[in-house]
């Protein structure tokens, strides 16, 4: 009977323990709870996104001249410093002019030599024009006197004999002064090549742009068509060029046909600043080697952001896709069904939702289907969670 009391009175005390919520040894009894997952969320947006395309570009100065000296002479004087920006039309470079100057000195003295014996062989034709006229009327008049006896035959002949010498005296002083008209018109000829080559001693930039590395320094003697004696680039404006896979090539001439298509070059670490350009040029044959085709982009260039020889992220703008399904990229998961991502209902429970994505652009990706404008989506935390979770938002 007594083992019977204290089996009972166990029992008792153990169900009184439960009842209280307290251990035999009087400590409080431990519960299982489930905490919510910390997670970071975004909402997705309705936005008119631009299809583009991308690529990596180079950038090319507009023109690029290569100074060389058409004369040959010393390199007296240097106007410029290097990497300085010079106007069209600025000088540049002095060649020594004082072999050339003489030169045309020269030409200009046979010139009025020429001219001199021009005027005397003129003189000459006027003269003996005059003397053969007389010799004619004399022979004339000797023939017919002979004919009425008055003189003899060998007046007559010595008459006529005079009058032929003088008029070939006149044709050859008219051929003098053919001779000399001649000469004039050659020394002419070398007045102004003295005079161009006299011009060629003064070198001017013939394009606005801003100078390379001097190669000729001053004092040196240079040659014509020799080596540069500086570059020059043109940048402002400044093309960049890229090529795109020829699976592109119809829409861009597809769009290209309706208006000016904006280009924007982002120089590395300036990302938040992009130059603003337009297409202007479109190959006319697609690189088979590679399967693509060059374009190339015009900037102003006011700000001098792009350098010849930079590489640079361009973007070529199509058109806009207006009210796109927007998510942020991070929020999209792959698994093995496919991409997915994961929908923060109101109960604040998670579902891990199947959507079909488009094009990604700055961080954001179109969402064709599987989501709708204001829902939350999870962008960072996704590996804590398995569908139906509970999670605790915290709003991006």
């Amino acid at each position: 009977m007594v083992k019977c009391y204290l089996v009972l009175l166990l029992a008792s005390l153990t169900a009184l323990s439960s009842c209280s919520g307290t251990s035999a040894s009087g400590k409080p009894a431990r519960t299982t709870t489930i905490e919510a997952a910390p997670v970071a969320v975004a909402t997705v947006s309705e936005e008119t996104v631009p299809i583009e395309v991308r690529a990596i570009g180079n950038v090319e100065a507009y023109s690029t001249v290569s100074v060389k000296a058409l004369i040959g002479g010393e390199l007296t004087q240097v106007y410029f410093k290097e990497g300085q920006d010079v106007k069209k039309g600025e000088m540049l470079f002095t060649i020594d002019p004082r072999p050339l100057e003489a030169a045309l000195k020269q030409a200009e003295a046979n010139l009025d030599r020429d001219t001199a014996q021009m005027k005397q062989a003129q003189a000459n034709v006027a003269r003996d024009t005059a003397q053969a006229k007389n010799a004619e009327v004399e022979s004339r008049r000797y023939a017919e006197l002979m004919e009425a006896g008055v003189a003899t035959r060998e007046q007559a002949d010595q008459s006529r004999t005079n009058a032929e010498a003088l008029a070939a005296t006149v044709r050859a002083d008219q051929a003098a002064v053919a001779s000399f008209e001649e000469a004039m018109r050659a020394d002419n000829a070398a007045i102004a090549n003295a005079k161009l080559q006299l011009g060629y001693c003064s070198i001017s930039s013939p394009i606005d742009g801003r100078t390379g590395s001097l190669m000729v320094h001053q004092g040196n003697v240079v040659k014509a068509n020799d080596v540069p004696l500086v570059t020059i680039n043109q940048v402002n404006p400044i093309y960049v060029t890229f090529s795109v896979p020829e699976k592109e090539l119809s829409e861009i001439r597809k769009y290209r046909a309706m208006g000016k298509l904006k280009v924007e070059a982002v120089i590395a670490n300036d990302e938040q600043h992009p130059a603003e350009g337009a297409l202007s040029f479109v190959d006319n044959t697609v690189d088979n080697t590679t399967g693509t085709i060059r374009l190339k982009a015009t900037f102003d260039n006011k700000e001098r952001k792009l350098w010849p020889g930079q590489f640079v992220n361009v973007s070529l703008t199509l058109t806009s896709q207006p009210n796109a399904v927007v998510a942020p990229t991070q929020a999209v998961q792959t698994g093995q069904s496919g991409q997915y991502v994961f929908v923060v209902k109101p109960d604040l429970t998670v579902e891990a939702r199947p959507v079909v994505v488009g094009r990604a652009l700055d961080g954001k990706t179109v969402i064709e289907q599987g989501l709708q404008p204001g829902e939350k989506v999870v962008i960072d935390g996704q590996l804590r969670l398995t569908p139906g979770a509970k999670v605790q938002m915290n709003s991006n």
